[in-house]
Order: structure tokens, then C-alpha cells, then sequence
């Protein structure tokens, strides 16, 4: 029997008729079980009282309307994109060009590359309309960047789904769809694949079950191809799913177009948004750039000592020994450290908890430099690739709840990674190549406030030495700003520097100490530049259109950017050093005097050839010496028992020691690598 009950819709009472399952069936012509998997589902209107199912008549009348087939969905669908006052000018300018690209070249492969921050997501949501003719598979590079693409292509989750948020589509033709089905390691089938306008995977999940999904999908199952982080697609398993569907539409899309491994990149080049226009815009963090600028250095370089100005430093820093030695010396650290505070300590005067991201050259190095930030009141930890998935996740959440100031990277927190108030960039290692240097910078770039480019929290700083020829790459980035094809063409083209042979093939030799040992630098000035360039014409006037939009008076605004900028590299009066507790100075060197022997006794084992968990020295190399127990902890005691006659002390009074006495037991670290070398190896010639 048909009910008749009150409707409210937009504040009006409406009488309209209710079905049951039986009734809604027969209306709409299909089974009841399939009724019932698809009300379950979301895939039609439907209202579960209690235990049953009820079906508005008028809902149901409205979505047989807006039922579309999967070829003509996004083609003949209402939606609001180029006049939508909600959506990016990259993500509309961007659709456009994709838009008039496929006219041309249906088959075709595209290459987008858009700022992080500026609405990549977005963007994947609205391009399928108006271009595909089919259903639109989307591949995400990572779980995080998957999780992200899942939430905005969503129609059941009207918070997070883009086209709910940004009146992309009417509530009205979404009753119908699009939908969306993800295929992951258990739950998904073809069906659900069938059933969809959008399927989500990661590359991971798709490559490695090739032999599961590929074969499922005939070559035209889908129209158009979405890749997020496209520079990945030059990889044979990318490859293979583009040759499966060789009609496809493909897009490539990307913040970073650079390959790590020479392989050029798919497509052409059909629009690119450049990183000043985002700052501009507020889209993203304007950047500066600030350098340690030592007016004298004082270092041995293989022996022999020598002391060198800033003029000489800036022409010394080109050469790869230099700048390795600048960033693995403490003292060059300690004046980054001091660098990176100063400029957290005064973006958190607004009232907002920024923190700083840092790069180093190795775990053991980011163990050193973490000791540096901690001896001075931050609270610092090191995430690496090779600390177990928990202690990663840990490290993780302390960053995000505001626990940490600093976090130390080791090639970790890539792609996808999105945490807002990371907001100073410290960079203790050289970038031979832009594409590392733009994808560690990427990470303070998010905004915290949205659309709003004087906003005091967006603001972002990369601090570092001048030593690590950094300045370069930031000129480079500025490079890959301007319309300069050949060089575009170069970074997709994946040209990149070689890894020396040595270290690719393993003969490089571990060692404590490099050949440059910096001992001591006067610094009374830093360098500073900002990412902005005052004599880009083109960039002045995008800015006084800007300054006019917001009631300036853009001669005056014009004039003040450029005096604020007129040098490029600027000297600024160095910020203090910061104090440090006498206990944490004491506290943190004998952590890193623990570091150091843990790290000793890996270049022992090195040296020597010895696996960690064989019982080569406590059972032949050092017998009755009282070592015990694997490799590893054997060569520990060992190191431990010759630090202390070192010091001239007994086993167990090292918490008694004082700072100066850690750092002396430091700096003797590689005569005793060397001396145990030594020892061994003969005890290993000699025999048992």
C-alpha cells in the first residue's frame, strides 16, 4: 500500500507518495536484490525506517532523470567550472587547457604541473567533465596521496568531497553520481569497477596484482587516465597500464616534473602555473632564503690548514669536497640551528605553533643535528626509512600534535606528506640537482591561512649555509618559473647528475672524518634573498594588478617591493646564537658520544667484513679480551674499553664525566677505528 506522508523540502510542505522494496522494484524495473545492494550502497535514494527500506517516489522520478550512461556522463552533466568563483585560477585555467588539448588530440598524453598547495587535488576532480567519454581511472603514487584523492571524489561525504564543497555540481545531479570504487588488496571487484565513473588505485597495489586486475578490464574500460605525481609515470609498472589502454586519454600531473632516474617524462606540456603566482595569489608560503655567511673559515683540508673569506667561500663552494665538508662540520651546523630558531622564534610570535623541517646527509648525521636542536631547549627527533613503521608513526603524530619544533628527515616525508605549520626549511646537506631541493622545500610551502598572501603565518624560510651552493638551486627554481622551454625540457627529461661509480657500485670506503675539517667561522652577517624577483617585469605587473584588486596604491606598493628587494643576495646582521644549558650541552654529548661508538662499530665490521651477528671477535678476534655476544655488541665493548683509558677511567663512571670530556672522547673515535683495525686484522692474519 502506498503511504502518503508530509515531505519538507526548502522550508515547503509537500505531499508525496512513499514505496516499499516491492513497490520501488517493480517501479524502476529492477530485481529486489539488486535494489536493495544498490540502497545499501548509496547508489539510489533511499531511507532505512527501522528495519525496512522506504523509497520517495519524487527522489527516485529525479534520479531515473539524472541517470546517465558512463559515456555520456561527463559530457552531458551540468557542472560549474570556468565562472565558479570557488575553484583556483590554476584548477580553471588548467581545465581549460586540458579541454582544448584533447579537441585536438583525443588520444593524446598531457603534462600539468602545479605548485603543492595549489588545488592538485581539485584539479583531478573537475577535469574528466566536458572531456571523458568513459570511465576515468585515477593512480596515486602513495597510500597518503590515495587516502586524499578518496576523500575528495566522495559524493557520500559532503564535507570533504570537492564537488559538494565548491558547487561543482548540483545536489540534484549527484543523486546519480559520480561514484567511485577504489581497489585495494581485498574488498573491490570487477563489478564494482563496472559500476563506477571513477576508479581509484595506488600504483603499488595495481602493478603488483597486474596478473589480478589488468586482465579483468578490456583495453577501452576506461577513457582517461588521472596520474597524481606524474613524474613517476616514466616507471615500466606505470607503462604497463598505459599500454593496456592504448585509446585512453592520459594526464600527468605534477608539482615536481623531474625523473630521478633519466627517463623522460609522458606528455606535452599543456599548462604550467608558476610558484610566484602562487605566492602571489596566497596559494602558497612566499619563500626567503637565508644563508650563513661566514666572513673567515678556518679548516684542514687533508692535512693541510687553511683559513679562507667570504669572497673566497663563495667560489669554493661550487666544489663537491667543500661543500660536503661545510655540511657535515658542527660548527656549521651549530650557526644553521641558530639560524632555523631565530626564524621559528619569530613566526611564532604570531600565536601560531610553526615548526621547522630538516634535511641531512644521513641517519647518523640527523641524530647529530637533532642533538644540536635539543641541547638548545627544541624538542627534535629523526624519521628515517630505516626505523621501524611504529616508531616512524610515532615521530609522526608528535609533529602533528605540536610536541616536536623540529623534525629531522632522511629522504622520508616525500609526496603527499601535508602538515601546514611546517614553515622553516633547514638544509644541512647540498642538492647537486633541483628536483630534491624543490620536493624538501615543498613541504613548508602549504599555507596556513588560505588566500591570503600577507598573512604573517605564510611566510616561509629556507635557512642554510652559503657553503652548500644552495643559493644556485633557488636560482634555478626561479628558472624553472619562467617560460623557458629548454630548460623545462631538461628537468622532464630526467637529467640529473650521476652518482659517483664508488658509491653505486659499494667501493667507496666508510670513514668518521672527511678529508675537510672545519674547525672555526666568524659570522657576523647573513645572506638573504627572497624567491620573488623585483626586475621580473611580468611578475611587477601580475603584483600591481594584485596591489589594485586590494585598494593599494600600486605605484607606492611597486616602489617599496622593489627597494625591499633590490639585492638579490643582501647582508642582514646575523641573528645571536641561542643559548644553550649547560646540562643539556652535557647531556646531549654523551648521547652523542653514544651515537658515535654505535657508529664506529658499524665501520669496524665494515672494515673487517664482518657480518653483525656472526661471533668472529668474541670467539676468535679479541678471545679472552671479555667481550661477549655478537659481532656488533663485541666491537661496542671493545671501542667502549679503549674510550676509557682514553678518558683514564673505569668501566661504568662515564655518567660522571663532564662536557669536555665527551667531546674528547669524540674526537678520539677514529684513532681508535684505526687502532682496533689494526688489532684485528692481525689477530685474523695470525689465527687462532
Amino acid at each position: 500500500m502506498v503511504n502518503i506522508v508530509e515531505y519538507y523540502t526548502k522550508g515547503v510542505t509537500m505531499k508525496t507518495e512513499w514505496l516499499n522494496a516491492e513497490q520501488a522494484s517493480g517501479y524502476l524495473g529492477i530485481g529486489i536484490t539488486k535494489l536493495y545492494a544498490m540502497a545499501q550502497d548509496g547508489k539510489l535514494p533511499a531511507h532505512k525506517i527501522g528495519k525496512k527500506w522506504k523509497f520517495c517516489k519524487d527522489e527516485l522520478n529525479l534520479w531515473i532523470k539524472t541517470k546517465k550512461s558512463f559515456e555520456d556522463f561527463f559530457v552531458s552533466i551540468e557542472y560549474s567550472i570556468e565562472e565558479n568563483l570557488r575553484l583556483r585560477d590554476p584548477q580553471k585555467e588548467a581545465h581549460q587547457a586540458a579541454v582544448e588539448y584533447f579537441d585536438k588530440k583525443p588520444n593524446g598524453t598531457a603534462l600539468i604541473q602545479l605548485p603543492v598547495g595549489c588545488g592538485k587535488s581539485g584539479l583531478i576532480s573537475i577535469l574528466p567533465f566536458g572531456i571523458a567519454k568513459g570511465r576515468v581511472l585515477v593512480i596515486a603514487p602513495n597510500l597518503t596521496i590515495k587516502t586524499e584523492l578518496v576523500n575528495a571524489l566522495n559524493i557520500t561525504n559532503k564535507q570533504r568531497c570537492f564537488w559538494h564543497k565548491c558547487k561543482v555540481l548540483n545536489n540534484e545531479d549527484m543523486m546519480a553520481g559520480p561514484y567511485i570504487a577504489i581497489l585495494d588488496s581485498k574488498d573491490a571487484n570487477i563489478h564494482d569497477c563496472s559500476n563506477s565513473h571513477f576508479v581509484i588505485t595506488n600504483i603499488q597495489q595495481l602493478a603488483s596484482s597486474a596478473d589480478k586486475w589488468l586482465p579483468q578490464f578490456d583495453d577501452g574500460f576506461f577513457d582517461m587516465i588521472l596520474v597524481d605525481e606524474g613524474h613517476h609515470s616514466a616507471a615500466l609498472s606505470w607503462k604497463n597500464v598505459f599500454d593496456k589502454f592504448p585509446n585512453a586519454k592520459v594526464v600527468n600531473l605534477t608539482a615536481t616534473p623531474f625523473r630521478s632516474d633519466q627517463k623522460d617524462i609522458d606528455g606535452e606540456l599543456i599548462y604550467k602555473y608558476s610558484f610566484r603566482r602562487a605566492m602571489i595569489k596566497g596559494y602558497i608560503k612566499r619563500l626567503q632564503a637565508t644563508y650563513v655567511a661566514p666572513e673567515e673559515v678556518s679548516f684542514t683540508y687533508e692535512g693541510d690548514s687553511m683559513i679562507h673569506t667570504l669572497e673566497e667561500v663563495l667560489k669554493l663552494k661550487e666544489e663537491e669536497w667543500f661543500s660536503r665538508g661545510v655540511a657535515l662540520s658542527t660548527v656549521c651546523n651549530e650557526h644553521i640551528v641558530n639560524a632555523s630558531i631565530d626564524k621559528l622564534d619569530k613566526l611564532r610570535q604570531s600565536g601560531t605553533h610553526h615548526q621547522i623541517i630538516a634535511v641531512s646527509c644521513s641517519v647518523n648525521h640527523a641524530k647529530a643535528i637533532g642533538s644540536l636542536y635539543r641541547e638548545r631547549g627544541y624538542e627534535a627527533a629523526e624519521i628515517h626509512s630505516k626505523m621501524p613503521e611504529d616508531k616512524q608513526e610515532e615521530v609522526v603524530r608528535k609533529l602533528k600534535t605540536g610536541i616536536l619544533d623540529c623534525i629531522i628527515q632522511v629522504q622520508m616525508l616525500g609526496e603527499g606528506f601535508d602538515h601546514k605549520p611546517l614553515s622553516v626549511a633547514a638544509i644541512f646537506r647540498p642538492f647537486r640537482s633541483l628536483a630534491p631541493y624543490v620536493q624538501f622545500v615543498g613541504r613548508i610551502m602549504r599555507v596556513v591561512v588560505q588566500n591570503d598572501a600577507r598573512h604573517p603565518d605564510n611566510n616561509g624560510h629556507i635557512t642554510t649555509h652559503i657553503g652548500l651552493n644552495l643559493d644556485t638551486q633557488l636560482k634555478d627554481l626561479r628558472e624553472l618559473d619562467k617560460e623557458d622551454k629548454k630548460f623545462f625540457k631538461d628537468l622532464i627529461q630526467g637529467k640529473q647528475e650521476e652518482v659517483p661509480s664508488k658509491v653505486t657500485e659499494g667501493k667507496a670506503r666508510m670513514k668518521i672524518k672527511e678529508p675537510m675539517v672545519v674547525h672555526s667561522e666568524i659570522v657576523e652577517t647573513f645572506l638573504e634573498e627572497y624567491f620573488i624577483d623585483p626586475d621580473d617585469e611580468a611578475l611587477m605587473a601580475e603584483m600591481k594588478a594584485v596591489a589594485e584588486s586590494l585598494g593599494f596604491d600600486t605605484e607606492d606598493f611597486i616602489e617599496i617591493l622593489k627597494k625591499k628587494q633590490k639585492q638579490r643576495l643582501a647582508k642582514v646582521e646575523a641573528s645571536p646564537n641561542v643559548p644553550v644549558s649547560p646540562q643539556r650541552q652535557r647531556i646531549e654529548s654523551r648521547r652523542r658520544l653514544q651515537e658515535g661508538v654505535k657508529n664506529t662499530a658499524r665501520l669496524l665490521l665494515n672494515r673487517l667484513n664482518l657480518d653483525f651477528g656472526g661471533s668472529d671477535i668474541a670467539y676468535k678476534l679479541a678471545r679472552g679480551k671479555g667481550v661477549t655476544g655478537v659481532n656488533f655488541a663485541a666491537a661496542v665493548q671493545l671501542i667502549n674499553a679503549d674510550i676509557n683509558k682514553v678518558l683514564g677511567i673505569g668501566r661504568g663512571e662515564r655518567g660522571n664525566l663532564k662536557t669536555e670530556d665527551y667531546k674528547k672522547a669524540s674526537d678520539s673515535l677514529e684513532d681508535v677505528l684505526n687502532s682496533l683495525t689494526r688489532r684485528l686484522a692481525r689477530e685474523d692474519e695470525d689465527g687462532p
